[in-house]
């Protein structure tokens, strides 16, 4: 019998998709200096709240996870897309996802809209969201304020 490799993670369920995009932004977002902590799950609204350590900056961000380069799905509406900014996470079965960071302005600019059998549905697709100056644009985000409080102790 051979051993399960830990690195092969094909045939992911859509909420382990879901949970490596979470908890990737979560990761990097700390390397940036912030306190970032995933919301409830499947609840209404965004999916990281980010804050400085003084609380002075925060930021709401919603994630959006897929295991290829695939459309993004952004349902019946525009109008409930929310948060500072969107993060979507390519390539979640990679030891490396891909991100790219969008403003939710951005987001709706780029939105296609179709319409099956009377019912109208939005999507981002990957050849507007995968544009260069989103990928890996961390930097849109920033990094955290340091309280001035503790810039002597690093």
């Amino acid at each position: 019998m051979t051993a399960p490799n830990p690195t092969t993670t094909s045939g992911l369920t859509p909420q382990h998709v879901g949970n490596v995009g979470l908890y990737w932004c979560c990761y990097k977002l700390t390397r940036l200096g912030w306190n970032a902590m995933s919301t409830a799950r499947n609840a209404r609204g965004v999916d990281i709240i980010a804050y400085a350590n003084d609380a002075s900056t925060v930021r709401a961000l919603q994630v959006k996870a897929l295991s290829r380069k695939s459309p993004v799905p952004l349902g019946k509406s525009l109008d409930k897309i929310m948060g500072d900014f969107w993060l979507i996470v390519v390539g979640a079965q990679a030891d490396g996802p891909e991100t790219f960071i969008l403003t939710p302005g951005e987001v709706r600019a780029a939105a296609l809209r179709g319409e099956k059998d009377g019912r109208i549905s939005y999507w981002l697709p990957p050849s507007r969201y995968r544009a260069v100056p989103f990928r890996e644009a961390w930097h849109r985000i920033g990094n955290a304020p340091v309280e001035s409080s503790i810039k002597g102790d690093l």
